[in-house]
């Protein structure tokens, strides 16, 4: 009997062997045609050596040394090049002036890549991660609400938000040193639960509340995943503390938006109603009768929006609200604080910008600030230009082909990601004199001349769709710190780490000192 076992066990275990090797043998047929299938249009294009099975990943091991990094290849390979993550997986890098322009201008070339997937959880197929047909029905209905006559409803909105900024910092007054990124990004969240949601969520006096908690833990969640093997595969992500941790912060930000969508419906429909009954023959217009003649969110006109016919559905809406969310949080915050940062430590620049303060306010520090005043700030948008130009909120994007790119002699198939490398061509000389330097005058000389060379916004017909709302917010809230406060460099001498992560950071903060102005 012994003898019977012993022989099925060695053949249990042969027959393991035999599967194993197998297996072993198809994953490396399957590894050699993919690399030899990978080869086949890389070979055109230069780049880094790689090391063995790593490839240049030990180069980008921090997010700190990304944009060093590829903005050393840049130069050294002429704006485009492919770098190598890993054993098989390869990607484009672009900066070139031509290549950027082909890709960001076709009407072809409009999907993400697969790293915007990790957004997917909380934003679902919103503007940002959406492509193909969904991508551009959402645009064309959502376009409207940029509409100048809509922005000029939310500098109230920018104006109060702005109003709690500056009192936060009064207590910050004097000292050597601030971290003012923090605050800035307090006020943006404010200013965008508002904008989007039409709610108050006092982020700037209660950023310990559930939803504020919830939404840097999700910021923290996507720029993580795809650093860390076990959660960037969905497979594996389960394994891991930020599974749970994003489980719990979508279930606190899904529900908020989703609570807020419904009880917005409910007063549209009782209004519509009450209009149907009071309203029969009056010519009033339906919009400022529905949500009277004040500021209007962004949820309200989707709410009121159509696409094929029908109204857009609750998870439709609540991934727009989310997306207008993320895209206009931490972006703006961080376009904000470099521009702060920039003014503190160019004074002559901080000079320029305080005398058109004076010389449309006088000496009011808290003026009834309205868009025609915002529009009026000409040198104050140089000095933002400036500052995205240097600081882009977003250094890399990607696109991803849906069909075969010809481009000079370079074949690209579908299927490939190409990073667009915003902060690489902004860097670049051949495009921008003295490219370190912070000139805020320079775009009086080049703004518009070579649009694919400047693209804090990326260009074509994927850009931002809410630069101009972000550049009104911007101004308002800088135009608003330079009347109350003098900015200084900080002591002792602060020099900003830039990281690369879901948005441009310092991973050393943003630190400035802070004057009351007489």
């Amino acid at each position: 009997m012994l003898s019977v076992f012993f022989q099925q066990v060695h053949g249990m275990e042969a027959l393991a062997l035999v599967v194993f090797a197998i297996t072993t043998l198809v994953f490396l047929i399957w590894f050699i045609r993919l690399v030899r299938k990978n080869n086949d249009y890389y070979t055109t294009i230069p780049g880094p050596r790689p090391l063995f099975f790593f490839g240049n990943v030990l180069e980008v091991g921090a997010t700190k040394d990304i944009l060093g990094v590829l903005h050393k290849y840049s130069m050294q390979f002429n704006g485009l090049y492919k770098i190598h993550l890993g054993p098989v997986r390869k990607l484009i890098v672009a900066s070139d002036y031509k290549i950027l322009k082909c890709v960001l201008s076709s009407k072809k070339i409009l999907n993400k890549s697969e790293d915007y997937l990790y957004l997917r959880p909380w934003l679902g197929t919103g503007l940002l991660t959406s492509g193909g047909t969904k991508w551009k029905k959402h645009r064309k209905i959502i376009t409207p609400a940029f509409h100048f006559q809509i922005l000029k409803q939310f500098i109230e909105v920018f104006e109060s938000g702005g109003n709690r900024f500056i009192q936060k910092l009064q207590k910050e007054v004097g000292k050597k040193s601030i971290d003012i990124y923090p605050f800035v990004n307090l006020c943006t969240l404010d200013i965008i639960c508002e904008s989007a949601m039409g709610i108050s969520i006092n982020a700037q006096f209660d950023d310990n509340s559930d939803y504020v908690r919830s939404v840097k833990a999700m910021c923290k969640v996507t720029m993580e995943r795809p650093f860390h093997i076990l959660e960037m595969n969905d497979v594996t992500f389960p394994l891991t503390k930020n599974y749970y941790i994003q489980n719990k912060s979508l279930n606190i930000l899904h529900n908020q938006t989703n609570s807020v969508i419904s009880k917005r419906r409910q007063k549209l429909q009782n209004k519509t109603k009450a209009i149907t009954v009071t309203n029969a023959n009056s010519k009033a217009d339906n919009n400022e009768t529905l949500f009277g003649r004040k500021k209007k969110a962004f949820l309200d006109l989707l709410l009121q929006a159509t696409v094929d016919g029908r109204p857009l559905t609750q998870e439709e809406i609540r991934e727009e609200v989310d997306t207008f969310m993320f895209e206009g949080h931490d972006t703006t915050a961080s376009a904000i604080s470099f521009a702060f940062y920039c003014l503190a430590n160019n004074a002559d620049v901080q000079a320029n910008a305080y005398e058109e303060q004076i010389a449309l306010f006088g000496d009011n520090k808290n003026p009834s600030v309205t868009y025609s005043d915002l529009q009026n700030m000409k040198y104050l948008e140089l000095v933002i230009k400036e500052t995205l130009r240097l600081y882009p909120p977003v250094p890399i994007f990607a696109r991803k082909t849906s069909e075969p790119v010809q481009y000079e002699n370079i074949f690209i198939p579908e299927g490939v990601t190409i990073n667009i490398f915003a902060y690489g061509i902004h860097r670049d000389p051949k495009y921008f004199k003295d490219p370190e330097k912070f000139d805020p005058n320079r775009f009086e000389i080049v703004d518009g001349k070579l649009p694919y060379a400047y693209i804090p916004f990326s260009a074509g017909p994927r850009n931002c769709i809410g630069q101009k709302f972000a550049i009104l917010e911007m101004k308002s809230t800088i135009s608003k710190m330079l009347r109350n406060f003098e900015l200084q460099p900080a002591t002792p001498t602060h020099t900003i780490q830039l990281t690369a992560e879901s948005v441009l950071k310092s991973e050393n903060g943003v630190k400035i000192a802070l004057n009351s102005r007489n």
